[in-house]
């Protein structure tokens, strides 16, 4: 396989969180992490919000940064009873459409976060709700918030066995999500101007035959493209995901899913696109 994106010289990262949402860093932490990191194109894609994407502009305008800052979002929807991340990129974030519906999906989140916490409380562990939005510190509220939080409190290792013991289907936290239609996700950030990217596609614990027919289904309502590069992938993902995106005609994304710094995810690490695929990009220039 050729990595002919190996060697362009623009680098880009296309899904990146901040404090926004569960990220760990400001926004304009995070910009300065991506200069630091070599990246030049970065797009914040936060859970269902925009608010990390004007600091992040203003802070690069005023420091005269080196970085291209793409609007993005990411938006939770449900598929076949299953949750799959729908990527906004190059969006309007004054559209009223794109707005209606993140504040659908914030109200959705913090149902859902209440839920969480009374669950919890009732299985002993005190003032959930209260220390999830602590710690999210008024960014959107997400299960990584209230699992950071169990992790301190019951002094678990790591913030994957909290998700694991108290917040998966069929343990104490799980309350399962009511986000809106994957259709309805495309079809909101075309009406915002964007373009529409079927978030990493292998994360979510799909057959291959199921996995074939999401992103079927993703192109029957007119997505635009699918992430094929991330930092940490299978030997034969990258590979597999080429082949979906040249099957069904979608031009090809690349994200490092950045939420904080750590060994095995970093702000442009190994995004090459393989030859054979479009980029996402080519639909802005």
């Amino acid at each position: 396989m050729s990595h002919d994106n190996e060697k362009l010289s623009v680098i880009y990262d296309l899904h990146s969180y901040t404090k926004a949402s569960d990220g760990d860093l400001t926004p304009l932490e995070l910009v300065d992490r991506a200069v630091l990191m070599g990246v030049d194109v970065l797009t914040i894609t936060d859970h269902d919000t925009v608010n990390g994407i004007l600091p992040a502009w203003q802070y690069i305008n005023e420091k005269s940064k080196p970085l291209t800052l793409i609007a993005g979002v990411e938006i939770s929807t449900i598929w076949e009873k299953i949750e799959i991340h729908i990527v906004g990129l190059n969006i309007n974030l004054d559209a009223n459409c794109l707005k209606h519906l993140l504040e659908m999906q914030t109200a959705r989140r913090n149902l859902r976060a209440e839920k969480i916490g009374y669950k919890l409380e009732k299985f002993g562990i005190p003032d959930t709700w209260q220390n999830a939005k602590a710690y999210a510190a008024g960014g959107q509220v997400t299960r990584s918030h209230f699992a950071r939080y169990i992790m301190d409190y019951a002094k678990q290792k790591s913030i994957g066995q909290v998700f694991k013991k108290y917040l998966t289907r069929g343990k104490p936290g799980y309350v399962p999500a009511d986000w809106c239609k994957l259709d309805e996700a495309i079809d909101v950030i075309h009406q915002a101007g964007g373009v529409a990217v079927l978030a990493h596609p292998g994360r979510y614990s799909l057959s291959a035959k199921w996995q074939k027919r999401l992103v079927l289904y993703f192109k029957q309502q007119q997505g635009d493209a699918i992430e094929i590069a991330q930092c940490q992938q299978l030997s034969d993902e990258r590979k597999n995901l080429t082949e979906l995106a040249r099957l069904h005609d979608l031009y090809a994304s690349v994200g490092s899913d950045f939420h904080r710094p750590c060994a095995w995810t970093e702000l442009g690490r190994n995004l090459w696109l393989p030859s054979g695929v479009t980029p996402i990009w080519q639909t802005w220039q």
